[in-house]
């Protein structure tokens, strides 16, 4: 633990003071497309430019895994209030193998890893992320209009426990991905917290909809 924090403090004092570059960059953006046949298959889901910022880049190439979390929520309208149809989660993992020089890309669905591939860089890294990926969650009533509502939250220092996120790159997959922690104190919590902020590594918060259609 005590090693972690010096890393954050030595990235802290190197980060704070510049700011993040102004170079034209895309704009990040979460994608929730239909599919042609929305009533059998679920969404496309995409996240578009999430590895531009520099100070992510650097959190990166210095230890730090990036976690993106989603979120896809499926709703029906046409009554009075729209109703709550269910909801699927998973997450991206990027990370940055210093010995092999790669950054390694994968996707966990409940438990289940599936690498996207080890890429030689940043910009390999994001076009993994970019990758399009198939939410399992369709309709179960008919004659309803529905539409899908996503969320992608973005961590470029896990604000739970170092730690864990360690072990994740051990091969222990569920405490790190799953935020899940041992309780620890609250005062080191709360320096890690406040330590990923002063580093840039705030949590980031997307949002994306789907186009209305109707179930047949």
């Amino acid at each position: 633990m005590l090693r972690a924090l010096t890393i954050l403090l030595l990235l802290a004092a190197g980060l704070v003071a510049g700011p993040t570059s102004a170079a034209a960059q895309r704009r990040p953006e979460l994608r929730v497309e239909l599919a042609p046949r929305p009533e059998r298959e679920g969404p496309q889901v995409r996240a578009l430019a999430m590895l531009g910022d520099t100070r992510q880049r650097d959190l990166l190439r210095n230890g730090f895994p990036l976690r993106l979390h989603y979120r896809l929520e499926l709703w029906s309208t046409g009554g009075w209030v729209n109703d709550f149809e269910g909801s699927t989660e998973w997450d991206v993992v990027v990370r940055f193998d210093p010995l092999g020089k790669v950054y390694e890309v994968a996707r966990v669905v409940d438990d289940r890893v599936t690498l996207l591939g080890r890429h030689a860089t940043i910009e390999g890294a994001e076009r993994a992320v970019e990758r399009p990926y198939r939410a399992p969650l369709v309709p179960t009533r008919h004659g309803r209009r529905y539409y899908y509502a996503g969320t992608l939250a973005v961590d470029a220092v896990s604000v739970s426990d170092l730690d864990e996120v360690e072990r994740w790159l051990r091969g222990e997959l569920r405490p790190a991905v799953r935020g899940e922690r041992h309780p620890g104190t609250a005062v080191t919590r709360g320096l890690r917290t406040l330590l990923a902020r002063i580093v840039g590594g705030e949590t980031r918060q997307y949002q994306g909809q789907s186009p209305t259609f109707r179930a047949p």
